[in-house]
This record gives C-alpha cells, sequence and structure tokens, in this order.
C-alpha cells in the first residue's frame, strides 16, 4: 500500500514509507560508517536522486544529522511544530513604568482591593498576572495585574522560610510561589539567580497547605555526557542527578540553628515523604492532588512532557517549573523548541499563571561574572 503512497488531502500529496536505501557514491565517501544516522541520511540522499525534479528536505531535530545532511548538499531542517514564535517575552524583565500620579501609588499602599487600571497612564495592556515596577515622582511600588478585577494590587517584600529577597525579581518571583488563585508559575534565568532556593523557601511556607512537596527534575547529564554505571540500588543511582536540590535543600536549612523547630522540622517532612525529590520520570501515571511540585531543570524538558506534567495536576496542586533556556542540555532541544520556552509563552495571559525572569545572579560574584562573560 505505502509503494504507491496515501493521500495526505487535497492539495496536500501523498505519504510514501521508504526502508533501507544502499549508499550512494557520495554517501560512502562522506559516511562509509552504517550507523542509523547515516542509513536515515542515505534514504533521504535516495529520494533526493530518485525525484531530481522536486524538492527533498530532511527534517530533524538532530542538529549533527541537519549538519551531515548540508555537508551533502541536502536541504535540512527543524520541526516547526512546538517552536514559539514571541521568544522575546520569555526574556521580558519587570517593566518600569515612570512619570506616574502620586497619588495613585499611594492609593495601592492604602487598599486591600488594589487601584482600577484606568488610575494608571500605562501605555500598554498588561498581561494577567504581570508584575511591574510603578514610579511616581517621590514614590513607587511593586504591583501586580489583576485581570480578574482589571486592578493594580501592591506586591510587599516578604521573608520566606528564612530566605529574605535581594532584589525585586526576587520578591516578585515570591509573591507568585505564595499567591493561592496562581497555580501554575515559570521563574526563568541564568545560573545563580534563586530560581529554585526561592521555589523551595515558598513551599517549606505553604507546608500545611498542601499534602506533599515535590521536587523533581529531568535525569540528563552536563553536556549530555553520561556519567556512567553506578552502583548501589535505585536511590543511589539517581542521588548525584538529584544533588543539587539537596544543596538548595542545605542553603535553607543553614539560616537556622540546628536546635531550631524550623531546622528540625526539615528532617521531619523528609522522614514522613511529605518532602520527596525524586526524577521526573517516577510520577508517570500518577494523579497529584494537593502537591506542591516542582519542576527543576525544565528547559531539558520536550513540551509534550511538560503537557504530562500538568495533566497530572490534582485538586489544589500548584506547578513551579524553574530553569535556564540558555543551558540545554539536550541535543534536540534550543532556546525555541523546549518545554519551558513553549510552556511560558502558550500560558501566558492566563489568570492561572505568572512568570518572572529573574536577571540579577546572587550566588557570588565569582558566580555572576562567570555567567555574563563565559
Amino acid at each position: 500500500m505505502f509503494t504507491e503512497g496515501i493521500s495526505l488531502g487535497l492539495g496536500l500529496g501523498r505519504l510514501y514509507v521508504e526502508t533501507g536505501k544502499p549508499f550512494s557514491r557520495e554517501m560512502e565517501e562522506s559516511f562509509y560508517e552504517k550507523i542509523p544516522d547515516h542509513r536515515i541520511l542515505a534514504i533521504a540522499d535516495y529520494a533526493r536522486n530518485k525525484n531530481p525534479d522536486k524538492q527533498v528536505i530532511l527534517v530533524t531535530k538532530d542538529v549533527n544529522l541537519r549538519i551531515k545532511a548540508k555537508a551533502i548538499g541536502l536541504t535540512a531542517q527543524d520541526y516547526k511544530a512546538g517552536q514559539i514564535t514571541n521568544i522575546d517575552y520569555l526574556y521580558e524583565g519587570i517593566p518600569l513604568i515612570e512619570h506616574l500620579s502620586d497619588e495613585a501609588i499611594g492609593k495601592l499602599y492604602n487598599t486591600m482591593d488594589g487601584v482600577a487600571l484606568e488610575e494608571f497612564d500605562l501605555g500598554f495592556e498588561p498581561k494577567a498576572n504581570q508584575y511591574m515596577i510603578l514610579r511616581g515622582n517621590k514614590s513607587s511600588a511593586l504591583s501586580i495585574f489583576d485581570i480578574r478585577t482589571s486592578s493594580i494590587h501592591v506586591v510587599q517584600k516578604q521573608k520566606c522560610y528564612g530566605i529574605d529577597p535581594r532584589n525585586a525579581e526576587q520578591a516578585l518571583s515570591l509573591d507568585a510561589l505564595l499567591r493561592p488563585d496562581v497555580q501554575l508559575v515559570s521563574l526563568t534565568g541564568k545560573a545563580g539567580t534563586g530560581k529554585t532556593l526561592l521555589a523551595l523557601a515558598a513551599a517549606l511556607q505553604q507546608r500545611r497547605d498542601y499534602h506533599q512537596i515535590f521536587l523533581a527534575r529531568p535525569i540528563v547529564p552536563l553536556g549530555n555526557r553520561d556519567i556512567g554505571y553506578l552502583p548501589g540500588d535505585a536511590h543511589d543511582k539517581i542521588e548525584p542527578y538529584m544533588q543539587p536540590l539537596y544543596d538548595n535543600l542545605s542553603v535553607i536549612r543553614h539560616q537556622f540553628d540546628q536546635r531550631s523547630k524550623e531546622f528540625q522540622k526539615i528532617d521531619q517532612l523528609m522522614q514522613e515523604e511529605k518532602l520527596i525529590i525524586t526524577p521526573l520520570a517516577y510520577i508517570r501515571g500518577r494523579s497529584l492532588g494537593k502537591v506542591f511540585f516542582i519542576v527543576d531543570e525544565a528547559q531539558n524538558l520536550t513540551p509534550h512532557e511538560v503537557k504530562t506534567i500538568i495533566t497530572r495536576a490534582g485538586e489544589g496542586t500548584k506547578i513551579i517549573f524553574t530553569g535556564d533556556v540558555h543551558q540545554i542540555d539536550s541535543p534536540y532541544l534550543d532556546t525555541k523548541s523546549n518545554g519551558l520556552s513553549y510552556l511560558t509563552d502558550k500560558m501566558k495571559g492566563q489568570a492561572v499563571f505568572a512568570h518572572v525572569n529573574l536577571v540579577h545572579g546572587e550566588r557570588s560574584q565569582l558566580a555572576e561574572l562567570a555567567s555574563n562573560l563565559l
């Protein structure tokens, strides 16, 4: 049946399936190894030679295979589906709006119901849960736009389980993490900006509101280089990949004295399995009800994997995705096609979603210098 092709619809062409084909002379000279990638390339090369009057395009997410295809003069393209078009939204910092009315800004601090959007001349229509820095001649305020009431509310800086926000972006991130009506949050930014630390601190602060706290990350080695076989049971094998999450937990622990109830509470939560650090692969098929779920290194997930995770959410669950889209370890993903970028682009403007891009590194002066220059 596939030898004659199957119609894809009026004007959409026909679908054919081609199996293994012999290597052309050019393929033999360029790529003599009969590895799977080269066999795929040989079929594309065969299709081009068989149809000289038609344009043949190899579509693949494998960057290396696209380069090899172009080396023999074959057109190669990445998948367009799953790629975002508005990449700028991901990198937008907190907008600073100046020359506003001091009277309107003053009202923000004096009311719990917010101030009507019409009282501020922003010059643009804010998105749902968009954070802004408002500045008048003598006053300023961190704020959030509530699309349900079309009003702007002040955001107060607050300490969270021993972690004190060091800049405006961190203060606004904590607000999103603590806001009960926001069920989905994405935090992006370079290494050292505090994304995972803030998410974990917010989870511990709200531990009474959730049955469990989940910290998860995909098992992707640095630079996609496998560290080889590891001894021990399943826990021992995955522990090296989860160590960065334990490191963040340790930072929070050391904000308190070892004899304090806050320090001891973290150990108690882990012993009672109310605070769980686990690989993402272990949540497939589960229904997560009333869980505070932190997904670290989300830039290494595909859009489909992100969708799979979010559809696990039951009633009362809050999901946080953190990551740096400039540190992708998967060879099949880039800044436009990874799950974190896709999620942020598709969810923007939804009343249950908030996004903050953190810019200022706070880990150390050395880490900030390396992040900016290397």
